[in-house]
Order: structure tokens, then C-alpha cells, then sequence
């Protein structure tokens, strides 16, 4: 029997053996529930060339083709991806609104003897629940913000203290950047839509009752926007500031960014993107550096005229922290302190 569900909360999610959408793979790169895997019923060329015919010519004919186009995918996929699932799969199927893609694939899935969920409205379903939670209710969150100017070690503090059990939450991660001009990873960044899913589901296995420590950023990461209800936490938030001195930043953060080192081209590039306001004598010499290798050196000079002006820009008028943390030289012992400190204040919190 074909079951039917509406509940996308983590439990009911983590209980599937299998998350299965059948949309186009255009559609599921641009956003899918977390831990989804595509098995298309119609792949993009030929969602056109059957929503072609059914406009611009037959329904009849366009009906026809996309059934036994539909048909012989999901003939492959029991053959490949699915076959090695024994009878107690247990899979939640959804396309776009819980209609014809899904259905087909369910109504096989059925006759197989596998018990089957589809979801109810589709991917749509899942979205509607995403933008309700990210831009029109507030986020029901004790959010604590870890600051510090470039290269004072938020990023990894927050690992460590997740390692020691604070619950955390990590949106460079999640947007796949680290939140500056160097800061791209390798494959880009997720589809907005993507990025929020990937948050919320984030979001739902925090427990509201704890505090949760995220990293300052500001509200643009990269290309990838924080939502609203979100962005609304952190600015109400308690902060906890950490420093360290400008030559062990500079040493940590060439060690940071040693991708982008190796990527002489990129490097350059993201040198000539630098805000107008730097004079092209002083963003020449920087060049110059990056094409020496003088990586550390690079990492200061940017660290003195770049960044930390803009860290104190942002922060002007900014209420007092909580606390005031030393990563010291930056070494597995420092930010083992630091991250001991952090959870003894947030245990007294």
C-alpha cells in the first residue's frame, strides 16, 4: 500500500532507508531535501522535449512519449541503483508537487512489494516548510557568536568545541566559503535554495533549550544570503571575542588558505578584486608578494591594511562581549585553551 506524508522533521526523514527524488537533475542541483538522492524519471532534455510536444503539439502524443520514457527509467534504476535493495526498502519518493513523476515511480515501487511513501505536495511541500521557518518565523535560538578579526581561529574553535559536545553550527560550512575575498572552496557554492535547506535541516536537530555558537559572519557569505529569522539571532546575540597577535594570525591564516596559495592565477585575481579604496601602489606590492611565495608576509600585510581597518569598521558601537578569549600563537594547545575557556563560560551561562 502507497503511504502518504506531510512530516519532514529530522526523526521522520532519518527513518527512510532511502530519500528518492525524481525531478530532472536541473532541478536537484538546484535544491533537494538533505540527504537525497536523484533518480530522475524524466532527465532535463527530455522534460523539454515532452513539455514541447504537450504546449506545441499533441497531449495525447506528449503523454505517450513521457510514459515510455518514464517507463524505461525507472526500469533502470530497479536494475542499477536499486538493485540491490531487498524487500524491506523502506524509500520516501517526491518530484515537484506530488503529482505524475512521483507517481509513476510509487505506483512501480508498489507493485514491487516495497513499502513506499510519497510526499505529499511534492518538493514544494518541503520548500513552503523552509520559508516559514527561515524568513517568517523567529528563530527560537540561544545564539552565541564567536568574533575575532581575520585569522584569530573561529572557524576551527568552533570543531573543537563541537567536539566537546556544545552544539554548534557552522555556516561557512554550509555555504560552502569561508565569508571573504580568499574565501572560495573548490566545486563553488550551493544554489541559495540548497544552501537554506541544508540550513534548516541544520536548524531542526539543534535543541532550543542550549545555547548554540556560530560564527560571526556578516550576512552575506560569499554569493549565499542568511535568512532573515536567522540573521535576526545572531544580531541579538551574545558574543564571545577572540584575539591573537597579528604574527601568529598571519602564519595561521597563509597555513589556512594554502588552496588558493597553490592557485597562482586565482590568487591574483582575488588581489585585483580588492576594494577600490586600496591604492594600486599597495595592492601592486601585494602582488608581488603572492608571485614570491611570500605567503605569510602576504597574510599580514593584508591582515594590517585590509582586514583588521574593516573588523574595527564593523564593530564600532558594538556592545561589550561576554568574554574576551586569547587563541594565543595558534598552535593544538592554544586553541585547546581557548576552546576549554569557552565551554566553562558557556556552561556558566
Amino acid at each position: 500500500m502507497i503511504r502518504r506524508t506531510t512530516d519532514l522533521g529530522p526523526a521522520a526523514r532519518d527513518a527512510y532507508d532511502a530519500l528518492i527524488d525524481v525531478r530532472s537533475p536541473s532541478e536537484f542541483v538546484g535544491d533537494h531535501l538533505p540527504g537525497a538522492i536523484n533518480l530522475p524519471v524524466l532527465d532535463d532534455a527530455q522534460r523539454a522535449e515532452v513539455g514541447t510536444e504537450y504546449v506545441q503539439g499533441s497531449k495525447f502524443l506528449a503523454r505517450r512519449r513521457g510514459a515510455a520514457l518514464v517507463a524505461r527509467s525507472i526500469a533502470a534504476h530497479l536494475e542499477g541503483a536499486l538493485g540491490d535493495r531487498d524487500g524491506s526498502f523502506r524509500p520516501l519518493v517526491y518530484c515537484w508537487r506530488g503529482g505524475q513523476r512521483s507517481g509513476a515511480m510509487v505506483t512501480v515501487m508498489d507493485q514491487v512489494g516495497w513499502p513506499v511513501t510519497v510526499l505529499e505536495g511534492g518538493y514544494q511541500t518541503w520548500r513552503r516548510q523552509v520559508r516559514a521557518a527561515l524568513y517568517d518565523t523567529p528563530a527560537p535560538l540561544r545564539v552565541v557568536l564567536l568574533d575575532g578579526p581575520t585569522g584569530s581561529g573561529k572557524t576551527e574553535l568552533l570543531a573543537r568545541l563541537q567536539a566537546r559536545g556544545l552544539q554548534t553550527l557552522d555556516l561557512e560550512a554550509l555555504a560552502r566559503h569561508r565569508g571573504s575575498l580568499f574565501g572560495g572552496l573548490p566545486g563553488g557554492q550551493p544554489a541559495q535554495k540548497l544552501f537554506e535547506s541544508r540550513l534548516y535541516d541544520a536548524l531542526c536537530r539543534l535543541d532550543p533549550s542550549r545555547p548554540v555558537v556560530v560564527e560571526a559572519e556578516s550576512s552575506r557569505i560569499g554569493e549565499r544570503v542568511v535568512p532573515p529569522s536567522l540573521w535576526a539571532a545572531m544580531q541579538a546575540a551574545r558574543v564571545i571575542e577572540l584575539s591573537a597577535p597579528v604574527e601568529a594570525r598571519a602564519r595561521y591564516t597563509a597555513g589556512t588558505y594554502a588552496e588558493i596559495s597553490a592557485d597562482a592565477p586565482a590568487l591574483d585575481d582575488a588581489l585585483t578584486r580588492l576594494p577600490r579604496h586600496h591604492a594600486k601602489a599597495a595592492v601592486g606590492a601585494w602582488r608581488v608578494l603572492a608571485r614570491r611565495g611570500a605567503f605569510e608576509a602576504l597574510a599580514g600585510a593584508l591582515i594590517e591594511a585590509h582586514y583588521d581597518p574593516a573588523y574595527a569598521r564593523a564593530g564600532a558601537g558594538r556592545q561589550a562581549p561576554l568574554a574576551r578569549v586569547s587563541t594565543g600563537a595558534l598552535g593544538p594547545d592554544d586553541l585547546d585553551a581557548a576552546a576549554d575557556r569557552v565551554s566553562t563560560l558557556l556552561g556558566q551561562a
